[in-house]
């Protein structure tokens, strides 16, 4: 009997190599839409360039179109032109656009399906796809129960031994928690929970990530990161834009449904986190949960939260429409466009510590952040004068744009004087590593072709968020109109009296 060694050297190399899909094909519904073209066939083109599809991927699209396979090509050959991150290479094209087809028809034509269904067994037979089949609902979710009934007539949800078949849920998963609980029974009829991606593309970035290894694989925070040292925590998304051509969508979701149920509530669970046992997804969702779990609004809602909505001003040298004056909106809506509510972690880490979330369109400028803001040292032996420009400490995790991290800490200036001020530390991705970051969709599709599920949440995380924020919903609808707020500036008036009260302000990133 001959002993196998092993070669510790390749057993590390093995172990950075990047993770490559098996034989898999990816049908999209929805496929006319935005996001198809502008973020979902771009990021197939990008994971293909980089070698990490397989050489017989296919990829099906499915809509309301008189088209054909060449049309359905030269539409994903236009997106990628336009949209995709890495150099076009016409060889990657050509062996990747071997593998489109296009099946037209609507939702609830059964024979539509069933030339779906003969597409997809083709694609196994011609293209090597071994029967494993990922279907992206990139569409509203009134029409999720009709697919899912059609994908499991057709028996496209069906997979044999050694095969599989997943599912991919864009936003918003529910309108609340009850229409939450009624989504996931719909979609859990068809495909089992751990066949079940719900995409929510901020989990994707590099900076969201780096979130665990910041956390996790440093020991310099670890110490300081609990209610003896942390002040409070804001996690800011704001958008310097309006609404575009979304109002079909916005109106009636709203800044609270769109941002905070899913992207604010999944930056707090992993910035409050404890460590998990590894970094297996079963451990990783299982920290997260007890988080959400912990996870309450704090009130009375009329102080510690508020909402708005944008008018028309100036901004960026140029003039723009007020909210209620965007095509599409229903004359006197009161869907809020700017939320911030105040949350607490009822855990013995974080009691007594606020989470600040907000979000808003038309705000001053375009970023995301988190601010871990440290409370004051308890005893400093300067003059008043010598410290009057000294703020609080603070770590700041830069989502976008610009990502990176910022420390500020204060430091004497220079000179024959003891004075004390604010001073930054950077760390920017751009300039640490040479590589770039690749988009959040490929990340993600390449991990629901894997079958990776750590940055996608359970049911179980959508209901907790949706707990969260459903009191506070409840309590704006009672108050009616929001608050309007001019284009440019930073929110309503309330939402600054909602931090000056505790003696707070939100940060002007």
């Amino acid at each position: 009997m001959t002993q196998a060694w092993s070669n510790p050297l390749r057993d590390e190399r093995d172990k950075r190599l990047p993770r490559i899909a098996g034989p898999c094909g990816l049908v999209i519904f929805g496929v006319t839409g935005d996001l198809s073209r502008k973020k979902l066939m771009p990021a197939i083109y990008d994971l293909a360039n980089r070698g990490l599809l397989p050489p017989g991927f296919g990829l099906v699209g499915f809509a309301r179109r008189d088209w054909a396979d060449q049309d359905f090509g030269q539409v994903v050959y236009e997106a990628v032109r336009q949209h995709a991150r890495t150099p076009f290479r016409q060889a990657v094209w050509d062996r990747l656009a071997e593998g489109f087809r296009f099946v037209p028809g609507t939702f609830d034509d059964p024979a539509a399906f069933d030339t779906l269904a003969a597409t997809v067994k083709e694609l196994d037979e011609e293209r090597g796809t071994g029967g494993n089949h990922a279907f992206y609902l990139s569409i509203p979710p009134s029409f999720f129960p009709v697919v899912s009934e059609q994908l499991a007539r057709s028996g496209l949800t069906d997979q044999g031994p050694d095969q599989w078949r997943r599912v991919v849920i864009e936003k918003p998963f529910g309108h609340d928690l009850a229409s939450a609980r009624d989504l996931n029974r719909v979609v859990n009829e068809v495909f089992p929970e751990e066949s079940v991606f719900r995409i929510d593309h901020y989990l994707g970035k590099e900076t969201v990530q780096n979130i665990l290894a910041l956390r996790f694989a440093n020991q310099l925070f670890e110490p300081l990161w609990n209610a003896h040292y942390v002040d409070h925590v804001q996690i800011t998304m704001a958008e310097d834009i309006g609404i575009g051509g979304r109002a079909g969508y916005y109106d009636g979701i709203g800044a609270a449904r769109d941002v905070i149920q899913n992207h604010l509530l999944q930056l707090l669970a992993l910035m409050a986190m404890e460590e998990p046992g590894s970094f297996h997804p079963r451990a990783l969702r299982a920290e997260k949960i007890k988080v959400l779990s912990a996870t309450k609004p704090v009130g009375p809602f009329e102080d510690t939260t508020a909402y708005g909505q944008y008018t028309g001003g100036w901004q960026g040298g140029q003039k723009v429409l007020g909210y209620l004056e965007e095509e599409g909106i229903a004359p006197g809506s009161t869907t809020e466009t700017f939320a911030a509510i105040t949350c607490e972690v009822n855990t013995r880490r974080w009691a007594g510590v606020p989470f600040y979330l907000r979000t808003g369109k038309r705000l001053g400028r375009r970023v995301t952040e988190i601010a871990v803001v440290f409370k004051r040292a308890p005893h400093l032996p300067f003059d008043a004068t010598m410290t009057e420009e000294l703020g609080q400490n603070a770590l700041v995790i830069r989502v976008q744009p610009d990502e990176g991290v910022t420390m500020r800490f204060g430091s004497k200036v220079p000179g024959a004087t003891m004075e004390v001020r604010d001073v930054t530390m950077d760390f920017g991705y751009g300039h640490a590593f040479t590589e770039s970051s690749p988009e959040a969709y490929e990340r993600l599709l390449l991990d629901v072709l894997l079958g990776e599920p750590s940055l996608f949440p359970v049911n179980e995380e959508v209901e907790l968020s949706w707990q969260i924020l459903d009191p506070v919903l409840r309590f704006w609808a009672e108050q009616g109109t929001p608050e309007q707020y001019r284009a440019g500036t930073w929110g309503p008036a309330s939402a600054d009296a909602m931090m000056a009260r505790t003696g707070r302000h939100w940060r002007r990133p």
